[in-house]
């Protein structure tokens, strides 16, 4: 089943404007992402989706493939659904575009998901949670059943440690392997309330009732740029080694 990645990719999110093409050690982010998407062994190809002249014109520089999309999506999943319609793969990966040092085995792993669960309509990757990120709201926890689906999604402190036991707690990373046909009718649920009220749109699919496999994985740490602040991090993170 062939796979195609997609980075959706915005020039005016509210909280960085401009962060596709925000510098990271001499390097536009989106540059890192896309290099860091090509060593994935599962995808065919990777196309970076954009309504943004400035962002394609930055994608050519660097020899990327370029899919020019409508300005009105409200989500990078509603881009991806565009994209979606218009090519021919069984599966498409939603690569975030602010995680400059996404690796290629974590791409892998969600699609692996897919395919060694048949049952589900969609895939994630996890990895343990640090400590330092327990009450970051920007970093997204997940708790997961037996068979290693979510049961929920939260910028909270999840679960809650009410006795002494300190709980295995895991972090969600932003990146997503749907089949096809679910990515597209995904696109045109309506948003359900716990989606909005945590602004995480994968909720969408739990509350109403899509399983969500998620792919654990060690020897990475998702690191993503949510703020101008965060680039220094991803700097620092590089400086002492990282991918």
């Amino acid at each position: 089943m062939t796979a195609v990645g997609v980075i959706p990719a915005r020039f005016g999110a509210s909280r960085f404007p401009g962060k596709p093409l925000a510098a990271i050690a001499g390097v536009p982010m989106i540059q890192r992402v896309y290099e860091g998407a090509l060593r994935a062994k599962r995808l065919s190809r990777v196309i970076i989706a954009t309504d943004d002249e400035r962002i394609a014109e930055a994608c050519g520089l660097f020899g990327a493939e370029v899919a020019l999309t409508r300005g009105d999506h409200p989500t990078g999943t509603d881009r991806l659904g565009e994209v979606a319609e218009r090519i021919d793969a069984g599966i498409l990966v939603n690569i975030q575009g602010d995680e400059p040092l996404i690796e290629g085995f974590v791409i892998d792993a969600a699609v692996e998901a897919l395919r060694e669960d048949p049952e589900v309509p969609m895939a994630t990757v996890v990895h343990a949670l640090d400590a330092e990120a327990l009450d970051d709201p920007n970093r997204v926890k997940v708790v997961l059943d037996r068979r290693g689906r979510a049961l929920y999604f939260s910028r909270s402190a999840i679960p809650h440690a009410r006795g002494p036991q300190q709980p295995l707690r895991w972090q969600h990373v932003g990146l997503y392997a749907y089949r096809r046909p679910f990515l597209l009718e995904f696109v045109r649920l309506p948003q359900t309330p716990a989606e909005q009220a945590e602004q995480l749109e994968q909720l969408r699919a739990l509350e109403h009732g899509f399983p969500i496999h998620c792919a654990r994985i060690e020897g990475w740490r998702s690191l993503a740029v949510d703020v101008p602040g965060d680039v220094a991090r991803v700097e620092a993170r590089l400086a002492e080694g990282a991918a």
